[in-house]
């Protein structure tokens, strides 16, 4: 939850950040001013209109307006020399050539050993930045919930099922890749230095600090996914979905500028992207409270439309012809038994594959087999089936359609351990939401912002 907004005090000389050949970081026990002064030798350009500060923010460090900032206005930049990547290390060249063997599905291990190497390094130069991060022992992800905790809490907003393949990958890399590596290369990493413990810790700390630079939209379809990277300074700012500043990627030096007007006295926030805030919580350890994230979605697994068509069938015949349905729509990959519809507060961020599934479903007999006979292609025949599912369209939607629609969002909220009327008492009695606990909050508000996005389905289907 916010903390009430303060004047904030300049921590530091609120000039642009130039090199400063004086002052050793490890001199002072405040973090903060030898992190400034690492900035200032390294080429970290600060705004002497912002400064860092833990007072007047959301969370921890934050940066602050010190004027009023104009959009466009640039907060700060940081050298590309500055960044801490698999490329930037001191065993960068091991790394690289030990890639085929680093391969894993997250492409995050080299970043991983280059931050377990550093971290641990005495003579690393990253040792000002690394004296900002959390404690890793403070970090709260979900993974680092007890499992039962987890369940209760998180029952049926998605969560529980991804910390699961999580720590599942995590287990698997750490064992088979990251282990090996450690254990053939003592001169570089401690005995015992890397426990899956500390990178599970690790791997959360990527996950909530790392930055990922886009790809150009060209390449998108044709090279693989940038890998994540750590950049000082940005990985201060918090984030909310109506965000004031954005990153920006140069050949030379990335960029933090205002996106809009910024008052004095104002946090500055960036946006870790458009996201809900069940993957708020699974990635980054928060969520943020109703009804602040405009992108927040709730999903409808597929599966769970196929349950509610099943559970509209009559008869054992119909019942067999939503297997044949499903079982085609599987083949035109429109579904899938792990694959999720979602639904966001003003529009179904999948409407191509709802669409098909509910035309599929709900299509007279004969229809569907003439639709089965071609495998799905079929000629255009002018009419509008509703591609676009929005609070607009929804409602003038083929009665059959709608009936689907709203027999798989019961279904979904079905499978929470509480309903909307709960979360509403407890959110309208201010003396019990403040004696919940901080994990308690966070999966509060996943659950309600679900909760009221699937009960705006149902009014717009009844």
């Amino acid at each position: 939850m916010a903390s009430q907004a303060k004047r904030a005090r300049p921590l530091f000389d609120p000039r642009p950040l130039t090199p400063d050949p004086g002052g050793d970081p490890g001199d002072d026990p405040d973090p903060l001013p030898a992190f400034l002064r690492w900035g200032r030798r390294v080429g970290l350009q600060l705004s002497p209109k912002v400064t860092v500060s833990r007072v007047g923010t959301v969370s921890g460090y934050g940066m602050l307006a010190l004027e009023d900032l104009q959009r466009g206005e640039l907060l700060f930049s940081v050298p590309r020399a500055v960044l801490l990547s698999q490329h930037t290390t001191s065993i960068r060249a091991l790394l690289h050539a030990e890639r085929q063997a680093l391969k894993s599905q997250s492409g995050w291990v080299p970043l991983l050993l280059a931050l377990l190497h550093e971290y641990q390094a005495s003579d690393s130069p990253w040792h000002p930045y690394f004296s900002l991060w959390p404690d890793l022992n403070d970090l709260d992800h979900p993974m680092f919930w007890p499992e039962e905790e987890r369940g209760r809490l998180l029952r049926g907003t998605g969560v529980p099922e991804a910390v699961e393949k999580d720590l599942a990958n995590i287990s698997r890399e750490y064992s088979s890749i990251v282990l090996p590596f450690v254990e053939a290369h003592p001169d570089l990493f401690p005995a015992s230095s890397c426990s899956l413990r500390l990178y599970c810790r690790l791997v959360a700390l990527v996950m909530a600090y790392s930055f990922q630079e886009p790809l150009e939209e060209e390449e998108e379809e044709e090279k693989e996914p940038n890998p994540p990277m750590m950049v000082p300074a940005a990985d201060l700012l918090n984030h909310v979905a109506n965000h004031n500043a954005n990153l920006e990627y140069g050949p030379e030096c990335l960029r933090m500028v205002a996106t809009q007007p910024i008052p004095k006295g104002q946090e500055i926030f960036n946006t870790y992207g458009q996201m809900a805030n069940w993957q708020l919580l699974h990635m980054y350890g928060f969520a943020e409270p109703y009804p602040g994230n405009t992108d927040d979605t709730a999903d409808i697994q597929m599966v769970t439309v196929r349950a509610a068509a099943l559970q509209g069938a009559e008869t054992e015949a119909e019942k067999q012809s939503v297997r044949e349905r499903w079982d085609l729509l599987c083949r035109l990959e429109m579904v899938g038994e792990e694959g999720a519809f979602v639904v966001g507060w003003e529009e179904v961020l999948t409407e191509e594959e709802l669409s098909a599934t509910l035309k599929v479903l709900c299509m007279p007999a004969e229809e569907f087999r003439e639709f089965k006979e071609h495998e799905g292609r079929e000629e255009d025949d002018g009419e509008d089936d509703g591609l676009n599912l929005t609070t607009e369209t929804i409602p003038k939607l083929r009665a059959s359609w709608r009936k689907l629609l709203r027999d798989s969002a019961l279904l979904t909220l079905r499978s929470y351990a509480t309903d909307l009327k709960t979360e509403q008492e407890l959110l309208d009695n201010a003396a019990a939401y403040a004696r919940l606990g901080p994990r308690e909050r966070q999966a509060f508000q996943v659950r309600y912002g679900q909760k009221m996005i699937l009960h705006r389905l149902l009014e717009l289907t009844s």
